[in-house]
């Protein structure tokens, strides 16, 4: 195997199924050495397994490929320590991490507990941070140390972090907080050679086919392009995990089907100022012209 990322050292979290798998093959076809993360957990985080992880990485080398499987919870210290560790005792390097594993608990706002709550949060916000701090400073110390360093992050976001999701208010909120983390990773790495951006995929995995189970369906005719396949949106995520990439950082893409969007977060739009302080019926006045000048919301989605 050869390609846009071959000698390049490649993690990929909750690579067992779905989108981390999709990504996982196509970065081995690419020429990567792959980490293969996945706890094997249920769709609601419940259970384990290293049996997905260890079949992915098998079908890696039985194409040709170099990989090994991990079974540690990135969300924990030593579980995401441990990932880079095996990355560095089996490769010996690093040069890309891709963060991906999450799950889901959909609840409505009043019927959400807490534990649904802290649960997501913590495979999907602190299950980015952990492996992400970790790798940072291994690139931080190899670039101390003289030695060049052309890292790649890749985070997962989705588009309920960007719009929101009805029913999915852990989600939204903990895929937001991902957004954030990714500018400021950006922002703080860039002076180390360390690259990081984000994604928002739209694909058939087991955490969208019963949520959105008509948009997530497979084409019925034969030959026919399945929009929502996984491996839609790994090319984006190889080459932004590839050296090829070089100078792009802190950005946010949506990727699903053949499509691949930049997305333009938050920015000043129609603004006032008074000079002074504001009554509340001034503020409110104000207001109210500001937002006829402004573009419309994007629609949460599930709300309509």
């Amino acid at each position: 195997m050869s390609g846009l990322c071959e000698g390049r050292v490649v993690i990929v979290t909750g690579a067992g199924r779905g989108l981390g798998r999709a990504h996982a093959l196509a970065f081995a076809e690419q020429g990567a050495r792959v980490v293969v993360n996945d706890l094997g957990v249920g769709v609601d985080g419940e259970g384990g397994s290293a049996g997905p992880a260890q079949s992915v990485a098998d079908e890696i080398q039985a194409a040709g490929g170099e990989a090994v499987a991990h079974g540690g919870d990135i969300a924990t210290t030593q579980g995401a320590a441990s990932l880079i560790a095996t990355a560095l005792d089996a490769f010996g390097a690093l040069h890309t991490l891709v963060n991906n594993a999450g799950f889901l608990r959909d609840r409505m706002l009043v019927n959400l507990d807490e534990d649904d709550w802290e649960a997501v949060m913590r495979v999907h916000l602190k299950g980015h941070f952990l492996p992400l701090k970790h790798a940072a400073a291994y690139w931080r110390a190899e670039a101390k140390a003289g030695r060049e360093v052309a890292a790649r992050v890749v985070n997962t976001s989705s588009g309920a972090g960007l719009l929101g999701s009805v029913g999915q208010g852990n989600y939204s909120a903990a895929k937001a907080g991902i957004v954030g983390l990714t500018l400021v990773a950006a922002a703080e790495m860039g002076r180390y050679g360390v690259q990081v951006n984000a994604i928002a995929p739209a694909a058939r995995t087991r955490m969208t086919e019963g949520t959105f189970a008509e948009a997530m369906a497979a084409p019925g005719a034969v030959g026919a392009f399945d929009a929502m396949a996984p491996e839609n949106v790994s090319p984006l995520v190889v080459w932004l995990g590839s050296a090829a990439s070089e100078g792009v950082t802190g950005r946010v893409f949506e990727a699903e089907a053949g499509r691949i969007t930049v997305m333009e977060g938050w920015r000043p739009g129609p603004t006032s100022d008074k000079g002074a302080r504001w009554t509340p019926r001034e503020a409110g006045e104000a207001t109210l012209k500001l937002l006829a000048e402004a573009e419309t919301p994007g629609v949460v989605y599930g709300s309509r």
